[in-house]
């Protein structure tokens, strides 16, 4: 892709935080027996023609260089933050650059568990939020960017105004 590409051009990024490799595996009771490998497929799948970059790291600090790196070649974001979602003011701050739309998703329904996972940080930044539809909600997540991204909604950094 050319740095000078169209935003339709540009992939959604998908990015994936701590544990979520172990999707499939870990507590599949609260987590579903999905695999991080189906659910890229899924996501692909749910994007038709638009290029996706789907990423995964356990580290803070790839995060928000993924996150950077969607800055520039992005078209939008669509981010399950895990763990960070509840403590990373680094992740929140790195999102609030991204000058296009980002919709945050959650396997779990965030509300429905302990009181620690209530209060995304990460929420602050996202255009939409997702949570709750278990693995499926990733190809519901990205079939929403591409309704974003076709109306052309603002990114975080843009306020709507008030009517």
């Amino acid at each position: 892709m050319s740095p000078q590409a169209l935003p339709f051009e540009k992939p959604i990024y998908v990015l994936n935080g701590p544990n979520l490799n172990r999707l499939g595996k870990r507590e599949p009771q609260i987590y579903g027996s999905t695999t991080i490998e189906q659910v890229e497929m899924q996501c692909r799948q749910a994007a038709g023609e638009r290029p996706i970059e789907f990423r995964q790291t356990n580290h803070e600090g790839q995060l928000g260089d993924l996150i950077h790196e969607a800055i520039e070649q992005g078209s939008g974001i669509v981010i399950n933050p895990a763990g960070y979602s509840f403590t990373s003011v680094a992740i929140l701050d790195a999102l609030k650059m991204f000058p296009g739309p980002i919709v945050e998703l959650h396997i779990t329904n965030i509300h429905r568990r302990e009181a620690l996972y209530h209060r995304s940080l990460i929420s602050k930044a996202a255009t939409a939020v997702i949570a709750g539809l278990g693995a499926e909600g990733y190809a519901v997540a990205v079939r929403a960017m591409q309704e974003i991204l076709r109306r052309g909604a603002p990114g975080p950094d843009v306020q709507a105004e008030s009517s």
